[in-house]
């Protein structure tokens, strides 16, 4: 069985960093994989439209600024 931790916090501003503490301590290939395992999941659920090559890919934007 999976262990699962809970951590209380007082405020927003404690949560948050309690939160960037544990993903302080994953490399930056671990976050990125999390991040993509992340927009996986909202994918399956319906939270992220299709956005061209099947869906595959991260949305890319850009502005253009006078």
């Amino acid at each position: 069985m999976k262990k699962i931790w809970v951590r209380k916090a007082k405020s927003f501003r404690e949560a948050e960093r309690f939160d960037r503490q544990y993903y302080e301590m994953f490399s930056p290939n671990e976050r990125v994989e999390t991040v993509d395992w992340l927009r996986r999941i909202a994918r399956k659920i319906g939270k992220i439209g299709k956005v061209g090559h099947g869906g595959t890919r991260l949305r890319r934007v850009i502005g253009v600024v006078q």
